[in-house]
């Protein structure tokens, strides 16, 4: 018998206005297009209504609250967009049933809106791209960039030059996002960014509605909403602002993992000063042990620079002596390199290769040591692991709530063979070294 395939939606659409709206208009219908949705050229035919509004004099605005007027009378299922789109409440005041109202050039709100209003049929023979898209990841993982540049201008770091000033996504756009994901296999979503914790200040008089909630564009906000969608989230590229403390009970909830990627870089204040980064190291180690307070299971991930110029022994002392009170889990170090364009390259006082040399095998022999206490306190406890790998001998490797993949440790089991990849499994630890655990899952 013959596959028949599904029929794809169609969306209507009505345009107003000058030459650009049209030219919108044409970018978001070739957006659908190539999504698969059809076209109506008739309210009758069309499971969705898309009103691109001019808003340029009043006649004009009284126009486009006819024509949304005629096409909820006409269709009732309708998405409004264009010029008239900021002036939201005006709409939604005089037609309630609109589902959705964008601002000009908002394609991808607008696309979203349809895919919302009249999802595509899933269908294997005309779904090339899955919604999720195209990964390079496990199914089990996804990465979920919620922003892009970066407001800093650290002294060693070139990133705003290459990708400009900070750009915040759509709060409802990133949980659109985040939601395929999870509905195409993901179990854990590792948030990222340049500067995860300053998301939303370009935009944050711009809320949005998300499964009818208003979702204000800030990390907290974000973090509790994708904490309802996958069962694990976990923050990276988190600078200490004061609003990070409103995360850490989140954490202590469950609604998202109690790990933070801290880019502490330094802790010596001369250093912090030169490498034009905050310098408030004690105040961050008191807010490290409320934190804990609150989460006590809390893993802390940091990286730092060695070698700076200017950086004494004295400084590189003193980040020692910070490292031993703050008890970070898991630590990244990077030996100072010039890179082109970046300011930190005219400071005075180039510290030698062979210091830079001395200084790293000294900080990691430090953090390996703090990590093989900690890890060696896991002994004997049970603890969440997500599965990564099976292998053909009944093993198994997989993380913990406190490793992120690729860049801390691993959990390896025996008798694990019965496991699927992506699998969230308690397992009893067994043993433990500098960075790995070793355990077996519980029946």
């Amino acid at each position: 018998m013959a596959t028949k395939l599904p029929e794809a939606p169609r969306v209507g659409m009505v345009s107003l206005g000058c030459p650009k709206n049209l030219v919108d208009s044409e970018r978001i219908l070739t957006k659908l297009r190539s999504d698969g949705y059809a076209m109506s050229p008739d309210y009758a035919g069309a499971d969705v209504v898309l009103v691109n509004t001019c808003g340029f004099l009043d006649s004009a605005k009284e126009e486009s609250l006819e024509a949304i007027g005629e096409a909820i009378a006409e269709n009732g299922r309708v998405i409004v967009t264009g010029c008239m789109g900021k002036e939201a409440e005006t709409i939604r005041a005089r037609f309630p049933n609109v589902l959705a109202v964008a601002g000009a050039h908002q394609y991808e709100e607008v696309v979203g809106a349809v895919h919302e209003a009249a999802p595509m049929p899933p269908s294997p023979f005309v779904n090339l791209v899955p919604d999720a898209g195209l990964k390079l990841t496990p199914r089990h993982y996804s990465y979920l960039k919620i922003s892009e540049g970066c407001n800093h201008r650290c002294a060693f770091c070139i990133i705003p030059a290459l990708r400009g000033d900070l750009v915040s996504r759509r709060p409802d756009a990133i949980l659109r996002e985040a939601e395929k994901l999870v509905e195409a296999g993901t179990k854990e979503l590792l948030v990222i960014s340049q500067d995860t914790s300053a998301y939303g200040v370009d935009i944050r008089k711009e809320p949005r509605m998300w499964k009818g909630r208003e979702v204000v564009p800030h990390m907290t906000d974000l973090a509790r909403e994708l904490g309802r969608i996958a069962p694990w989230v976990r923050l990276h590229y988190v600078y200490p602002y004061p609003h990070v403390d409103q995360v850490i009970p989140l954490m202590a909830e469950g609604l998202i993992l109690p790990y933070l990627d801290i880019p502490f870089q330094h802790a010596s204040p001369s250093v912090l000063r030169a490498m034009k980064r905050p310098a408030n190291e004690a105040k961050v180690l008191e807010r490290l042990c409320k934190w804990r307070e609150i989460a006590p299971d809390l893993t802390i991930r940091s990286t730092f620079v060695v070698g700076f110029p200017g950086e004494t022994e004295a400084d590189f002392q003193y980040l020692l002596d910070w490292l031993d009170e703050a008890q970070l889990d898991r630590v990244g170090a990077f030996r100072f390199e010039p890179v082109e364009g970046a300011a930190a390259n005219d400071l005075p006082g180039a510290v030698p290769e062979q210091v830079k040399e001395e200084r790293y095998a000294r900080i990691m022999e430090k953090t390996a040591a703090i990590s093989a206490a900690k890890l060696q306190a896991k002994v004997g406890r049970t603890l969440e692991v997500i599965i990564d790998a099976v292998d053909e001998e009944g093993g198994a490797t997989g993380r913990s709530q406190a490793d992120a993949p690729e860049i801390d440790g691993e959990v390896f089991l025996r008798d694990a063979g019965h496991l699927e990849q992506g699998a969230i499994v308690q397992v009893e630890i067994e043993d433990a070294d500098e960075h790995d655990l070793y355990g077996v899952p519980l029946a």
